[in-house]
């Protein structure tokens, strides 16, 4: 006689099946509890409990690798080049006020600022290529591809996507999904344990569905909180440097029409709605305000 999973007995089968155990998912659980709760430290910029899977120089020194090899791999157009030249004054206006920026959003929630910005070696690379896109890597690498240039228009909109990925390297969002990620791969671990004795095609069910639990209720969103605290730094950044924080608003409007404006339904994307970011954009603009008018001696 067995006991199957709800603990019954039954015979007529050979070898166990559908057992869980139980104790690996506790031990998980109070592992996991340990390392998210007792590993945590404040994020200057949000104030809120963050967790990092790396340090600021090691990050810094995957984010060099990483651009490295980029540049082995895409053709960035030569410092002369006009375009090289108006991507780089841009960038050296957001780099110029980034420290200034970092301390007040730090001061805000009452944190030290971490002094990021003046760590990084900051470099900037203009890639050809159609992507209407740019990066900024943990270090301060970045690179705008020229296929932003037409759908921004402008420099003001140029340094507002450039701010967004500038702040993403300075509230070290990779380093977030590090932590996040080690702990996904530990948890599908311990279910993979836990559930050994299963039936193959339970475990297979079993796992399947955790996988898209994980990414629905914990990815995704991750990534959509990410790019919603990008956009407040990278506006923020860019007022400060003396860019129209307003060209965001209509840059945004252009952005959501790229691929005949098809995309996933928010709760499937690591982005928000292009709607729903468009509005807290908006609502940012009297803060964006404050620091143009801070930095550049008047009301925009």
């Amino acid at each position: 006689m067995q006991q199957n999973a709800f603990g019954n007995q039954q015979s007529g089968s050979t070898g166990r099946r559908g057992g869980i155990r139980w104790w690996v998912i506790l031990l998980f659980a109070g592992y996991a509890a340990w390392q998210w709760f007792g590993n945590s430290e404040p994020d200057p910029f949000t104030g809120q409990k963050a967790h990092y899977g790396a340090t600021p120089d090691q990050e810094a020194q995957m984010g060099l690798q990483a651009f490295q090899q980029v540049l082995t791999e895409e053709r960035p157009l030569a410092d002369n080049d006009p375009n090289s030249i108006r991507v780089t004054n841009i960038a050296k206006r957001l780099v110029e006020i980034s420290s200034q920026v970092e301390a007040d959003l730090a001061a805000e929630n009452n944190q030290p600022s971490p002094k990021l910005a003046e760590s990084f070696k900051w470099s900037v690379a203009v890639l050809e290529s159609p992507q209407a896109n740019a990066f900024c890597l943990p270090g301060g690498k970045m690179a705008v591809y020229t296929g932003l240039l037409p759908v921004a228009e402008n420099d003001d909109a140029i340094a507002v996507v450039m701010g967004h990925e500038i702040a993403h390297a300075l509230l070290r969002h990779g380093s977030q999904r590090m932590a996040q990620q080690k702990l996904v791969q530990m948890g599908q671990m311990a279910a993979g344990v836990a559930i050994g004795d299963m039936d193959p095609n339970q475990q297979q069910m079993v796992m399947s569905a955790l996988g898209a639990g994980t990414q629905y209720g914990l990815a995704l969103p991750f990534g959509r909180s990410h790019e919603t605290q990008a956009d407040e730094v990278g506006l923020m950044l860019a007022a400060a440097a003396c860019f129209d924080p307003h060209a965001a608003i209509p840059l945004w409007e252009r952005m959501a029409k790229l691929n005949g404006g098809q995309r996933p339904p928010e709760f499937a994307s690591t982005h928000p709605d292009p709607a729903n970011r468009i509005a807290h954009l908006q609502s940012l603009m009297p803060k964006a305000e404050k620091f143009y008018a801070k930095y550049c001696g008047g009301a925009k």
